[in-house]
């Protein structure tokens, strides 16, 4: 996987300016994640390594409709180069690099149950006043947690679980 984001990394930085120097962030947004989805499919990724696809042809088939000309060179240049099957990696770090230039932190809020809204909201503002940034939050439940909840931020990892908690108390317990 390491070796698969060093490889991707030139052309997402390579894609995020041409995409900020247009203005066009979420627009090549849209048409990355669309592209990555469709490369992701086991049925596309079994046909892009086949020589009988052109680059061309490649670089079609995972142009969204409507994409813009630098949108669709830049497929070329990745067909060009067979790299293709890098799309979601491009396609994830071209995130990150978006939300780092939109001063946007991306959390992920995990708990045993589904949080209601109110308590969704004071996650986002604590967030916001510990990062000085918006907050985008993306929830899932995971029933092993027992209670509390996981928050996934980046590089930030705070483990409010209870299965965490009796995790850290049986460490504590044994050493």
């Amino acid at each position: 996987m390491s070796q698969a984001l060093t490889v991707a990394r030139p052309y997402a930085r390579a894609a995020f300016a041409t995409a900020q120097g247009e203005g066009a962030l979420a627009a090549w947004s849209q048409a990355l994640g669309f592209a990555a989805h469709a490369a992701a499919d086991p049925r596309v990724a079994a046909l892009l390594p086949n020589p009988r696809l052109s680059p061309a042809e490649a670089a079609a088939l995972l142009a969204p409709e409507g994409a813009g000309e630098s949108f669709s060179r830049f497929l070329a240049v990745l067909a060009d180069a067979r790299r293709l099957a890098q799309l979601p990696e491009i396609a994830g770090l071209f995130e990150e690099l978006r939300a780092e230039a939109e001063h946007i932190v991306k959390a992920k809020v995990t708990s045993a149950t589904a949080l209601p809204s109110a308590e969704l909201d004071q996650i986002k503002v604590a967030l916001k006043k510990r990062f000085g940034r918006e907050v985008e939050v993306e929830t899932a439940v995971d029933a092993s947690l027992i209670g509390g909840a996981v928050i996934d931020a980046g590089s930030v990892v705070i483990d409010g679980s209870l299965k965490g908690k009796l995790a850290r108390l049986q460490s504590a317990l044994t050493h």
